[in-house]
């Protein structure tokens, strides 16, 4: 895409080593900083209220997260001919994000006791700032400068936690330290992730009609799927909630912590190489494909299994560190979580490898194999194994889901490149 602006320039890129490093040393950053976030919501009130109610709001807001973010990103990124600018892509970002407050608001307040509205409405709007940097981002992948992505990602993380931090402190009001944590994000957009991305392209709204009729068209079946995939473990959550409590909840949270480490660490490894992979297969470049996709597959198996042994040595000894000693009888929960959040990894980047190859009918089947699955499990699991029922639960529906995905992904690969161009009708030249 050529510049508009006189103060764009040329940026060259990075290698792909460089990109994964800055994308991993920042995402982890933030990921850990978050999770701080987790722990000290329990340290610094009375009890694991708190812990639940934010919980709760995260597991509410991920499912309409998922439609704000309409698998845009990885659509973007892996927009290798650049059929749509930066100016498009934020335009509809802002309105999946106003129709999935709308959305979520409604589940909520059908879903939810009154008292957790305003904490879900405010952790929305601090998602909605991550979700219109994820668009920058977008931008800065296309580049190749993940370096301003794994800065940006450094600067979120340790501004919001801060901030988290600071107003809780003082007012001990889970509300008003979400405000102070969208405020930092918002300082983050606005001073680092805007001018890095206008240097690239034109950073402002455009989005017609037939553009965003375009997106909503293409992408519904990955919306689709990937609600699907974010209501795997909602469903158990809120489940556990209404049967247990919101102190079951935040127990469940707490332990959970550390394990998403796994899935998270998994997504950072392949989130680099979403642009790499669609370049080898509509190239005809099987062999590196297969290649790449074999690698990508060993470092997610070797990112779970060094995690596991490590929360096994310490992860009793971390969560009391953490959490105190009335974490202690629930350790147990960990083993589980660790399986689950192994498999939740693998759903996740078969579906987005998916996305790039443009078969968006098989992401779909996949997630709603796995959606369909945590259905028919959750009330009996959980009613059986309480907290417990929430792992298993999610790891039986991930393993129903992984299968199908992979299941396609082989036939995907078979039929090749020219039959993945334009079998499915998602294509376009926009």
């Amino acid at each position: 895409m050529k510049p508009t602006s006189s103060k764009m320039r040329d940026v060259p890129p990075l290698s792909t080593k460089q990109n994964m490093l800055w994308n991993s040393a920042g995402s982890m950053t933030y990921l850990a900083c978050q999770w701080l976030v987790t722990v000290l919501v329990v340290r610094l009130s009375a009890g694991y209220d708190d812990a639940g109610l934010l919980s709760l709001a995260m597991s509410v807001v991920g499912i309409f997260g998922t439609f704000a973010n309409y698998k845009m990103g990885t659509y973007q990124i892996s927009d290798i001919r650049r059929e749509n600018d930066l100016a498009e892509y934020l335009g509809f970002r802002c309105l999946t994000l106003g129709l999935a407050f709308v959305a979520c608001m409604v589940y909520a307040y059908l879903t939810c006791a009154p008292y957790a509205l305003a904490t879900i409405a405010l952790f929305f709007v601090f998602k909605a700032v991550g979700l219109l940097i994820d668009i920058l981002h977008g931008a800065d992948q296309q580049h190749r400068r993940m370096d301003y992505i794994g800065k940006s990602f450094i600067a979120q993380g340790l501004s919001t936690l801060a901030a988290f931090v600071a107003v809780f402190w003082f007012t001990r009001n889970l509300n008003l330290a979400i405000v102070g944590m969208t405020a930092s994000a918002l300082g983050v957009l606005v001073l680092f992730d805007i001018p890095k991305a206008g240097q690239f392209e034109r950073v402002c709204l455009r989005l017609s009609r037939s553009k965003a009729l375009f997106f909503l068209k293409v992408s519904f079946p990955a919306v689709l799927a990937s609600l699907a995939a974010s209501a795997i473990f909602a469903i158990p959550k809120q489940y556990l909630a209404m049967t247990s409590g919101d102190a079951a909840l935040g127990i469940y949270a707490s332990v959970a912590a550390p394990a998403l480490v796994i899935q998270m660490g998994a997504m950072y490894l392949y989130g680099p190489l979403l642009d790499v992979f669609p370049r080898h297969f509509f190239d005809g470049d099987l062999s590196g494909f297969l290649k790449l996709l074999g690698k990508t597959i060993g470092g997610i198996v070797l990112v779970g299994i060094a995690c596991s042994i490590v929360l096994e040595l310490v992860g009793s000894w971390a969560l009391q560190l953490l959490f105190g000693s009335s974490i202690e009888p629930y350790v147990y929960l960990l083993q589980p979580i660790i399986l689950s959040t192994i498999l939740t990894a693998f759903l996740w980047f078969f579906g987005d490898l998916l996305i790039t190859l443009r078969n968006f009918k098989a992401n779909f089947i996949g997630n709603i194999v796995a959606l369909v699955s945590v259905l028919a499990v959750t009330f009996p699991f959980v009613n059986l194994w309480d907290m417990n029922g929430v792992s298993f639960a999610g790891a039986v529906a991930c393993l129903a889901g992984v299968l199908t995905l992979l299941g396609f992904l082989i036939a995907t690969v078979r039929r090749g490149p020219a039959r993945a161009h334009g079998g499915n009708g998602e294509r376009t030249d926009g």
